[in-house]
């Protein structure tokens, strides 16, 4: 098993935390291993239509994780990692992972034990979690019948289940006990009543964690697995998985909310899909899914994968490249109860529709950064952080819906104010929000943009946009606005009178902690803690901002964290820099 193949990995990284609470707090960036990045930097042509391996690697993935942190992601999750099927079929290669032939081995093309085992490494030094995807249900063929002996370790006709095609997906058993998969590419699968196939799969996904230091799971097709397998399973992974079950309705995806930690959230998924993908969306049917999950669900929606993207469905943009709209949903899953997940390609516009056209590579795109996407997702990142950082109930606390109209839509989820619409870009929306928890006079700020909002009497907000887009609100007071400038890029350079200075300082936080500058003038807000200035956690452990600061001045200031309320500050004695006449600087420091 890979537990014996792995022994003498003696110093690998342990999983930095892995229980829901932990990941709740996390944003996932999904990718497709073989479609990533190439170990050397290089573009490979990669024509999806020809469904083969394009050269992707685990090591191509270390070295683009600046690109991942730099829009905020702190965890990701990669495609499987097993052996799987080799050779061309009827329906490609197995490029993407989900085709196993052999449990107890890597998959090549994606690199080496070692290589994998420095993913893990690399994340965890960067603060950042794993997530990997694993296959329980089935083994892949070429032939029908199989040819068992090919596959490890289940190698007998007796390990699966008597071959017969789902064709009925309102029978359970049907669902449970027949194959996936077509003629070209038979899913065996695998006897899950079969104490001895049930002792593997409890074993070998504890090893498997183990091993490579995962932090969590994603699990394939769960609702093809009877339900009483799930929670040993769970147990014996020892960390948070989230499972798919492929269905739009709460009501049957509900139940395995009581056997796995989290679902990928499609009822959601659908209903997000229809709302944002033309100005006759429903974003009532919206609500009603949402509300419904919150009942439904055994932890509401709080541990609940949220996305609009992944590799099994059409990208959003295969269905409309309105950019109004395209936000607006992209929006959803930052700001809603569920931990967020974001599909490769997606913050690029991609544009593939349906497998395999949706699994392009990315190399492709050059992982520009500067791309209205990209930073949409980095504000949306951050914009959840902060709400994180300024609530210890932000997790805890359910979305609600202050207001819906027929294009409009206001989602409470304290400190957060997020104001959707579905009038595309060419529309100017409006929302009047007269039921926030906010206190008259509040200070709000848009996020996506810096500009700023004093909420009316009773706590009212009203607003009117442009070009369709959403406005995500928070109080200056955890949002501050030199923060926000510096990331909507307002805030890069100096004005005539003015010395652009970045603070730079090396600082490993605990969970909810974040980090603060405070100083002696009115720009470093005269050393108060309660408008002191966030820094950007951007290139973690690296902390920074940049703020405009009179030319030829002396100025003292010391960093603090927060974390809940709690503040901390650095030893005396205090920092100081005396700003240059003219330019710009750059101040490194140390915590002390």
């Amino acid at each position: 098993m890979l537990g014996s193949a792995l022994a003498a990995f003696a110093l690998a990284a342990s999983a930095l935390a892995a229980t829901p609470a932990e990941w709740q707090q996390r944003s996932i960036y999904q990718l497709v291993t073989d479609r990533f990045a190439t170990s050397n930097g290089s573009s490979p042509s990669c024509d999806t239509e020809d469904r083969i391996y394009c050269g992707g690697t685990w090591q191509g993935v270390i070295n683009e994780l600046d690109y991942i942190q730099y829009m905020g992601f702190d965890a990701i999750w990669i495609s499987p990692i097993v052996a799987n099927l080799e050779g061309s079929t009827g329906d490609g290669y197995s490029y993407h992972g989900y085709w196993t032939v052999n449990q107890n081995a890597l998959n090549e093309h994606f690199g080496t034990e070692s290589d994998l085992q420095s993913l893990a490494t690399a994340l965890h030094d960067r603060g950042m979690y794993l997530m990997v995807d694993v296959v329980v249900n089935h083994m892949a063929a070429n032939t029908l019948p199989p040819d068992y002996s090919t596959f490890t370790p289940f190698n007998s006709e007796a390990d699966f289940h008597t071959f017969c095609w789902i064709t009925d997906y309102s029978n359970q058993t049907n669902v449970e006990q027949c194959w996936l998969g077509d003629d070209s590419v038979p899913l065996a699968d695998c006897d899950t009543e079969d104490d001895a196939v049930v002792d593997f799969f409890y074993n070998w996904i504890g090893e498997l964690q183990s091993n490579y230091s995962v932090d969590g799971f994603r699990v394939d097709t769960v609702k093809h697995i009877r339900k009483d397998f799930w929670p040993d399973f769970q147990t014996n992974a020892g960390v948070y998985a989230v499972g798919e079950i492929f269905d739009g309705d709460v009501s049957y995806v509900a139940p395995y909310t009581e056997v796995i930690d989290g679902v990928l959230d499609y009822p959601t998924y659908y209903q997000l899909t229809y709302a944002f993908e033309s100005t006759s969306g429903s974003l009532q049917n919206l609500v009603d899914v949402i509300q419904s999950a919150q009942s439904a669900y055994s932890t509401q929606l709080f541990q609940v994968g949220t996305f609009l993207e992944n590799q099994d469905n059409p990208r959003f943009q295969s269905i409309t490249t309105d950019q109004g709209l395209v936000k607006n949903a992209m929006a959803w899953p930052f700001i809603a109860d569920g931990i967020p997940i974001l599909y490769y390609g997606q913050e690029q516009g991609y544009t593939g529709a349906n497998d395999p056209y949706n699994r392009e590579a990315l190399w492709l795109s050059g992982y520009e950064e500067d791309k209205p996407l990209v930073q949409h997702v980095r504000l949306l990142n951050a914009a959840r952080k902060a709400a994180i950082a300024a609530s210890s109930s932000f997790l805890s606390t359910p979305v609600t819906f202050p207001l819906v109209g027929t294009n409009t839509l206001a989602v409470s989820k304290y400190p957060l104010l997020s104001l959707l619409t579905n009038v595309g870009a060419s529309g100017t929306p409006a929302w009047d929000v007269s039921s926030t928890n906010y206190s008259s006079g509040t200070e709000l700020i848009d996020v996506l943009t810096c500009t700023t909002y004093t909420a009316g009497s009773g706590g009212s907000v009203s607003v009117t946009g442009s070009e369709g887009a959403p406005v995500i609100l928070l109080p200056t007071s955890a949002f501050n606005t030199s923060y926000c400038e510096e990331l909507v890029g307002t805030n890069s350079t100096s004005s005539s009178d003015t010395i652009a200075v970045t603070f730079e300082v090396q600082y490993d936080t605990v969970y909810g902690e974040n980090l603060y500058i405070t100083g002696s003038i009115d720009e470093l807000v005269n050393w108060s803690t309660d408008d002191a200035l966030l820094m950007s956690s951007a290139n973690y452990p690296t902390w920074s901002l940049t703020v405009n600061l009179p030319p030829s001045t002396t100025v003292q200031y010391k960093y603090i964290t927060i974390d809940n309320g709690d503040v901390t500050w650095e030893d005396d004695p205090n920092n100081e820099i005396t700003t240059p006449a003219s330019g710009s600087v750059t101040q490194s420091d140390s915590w002390h």
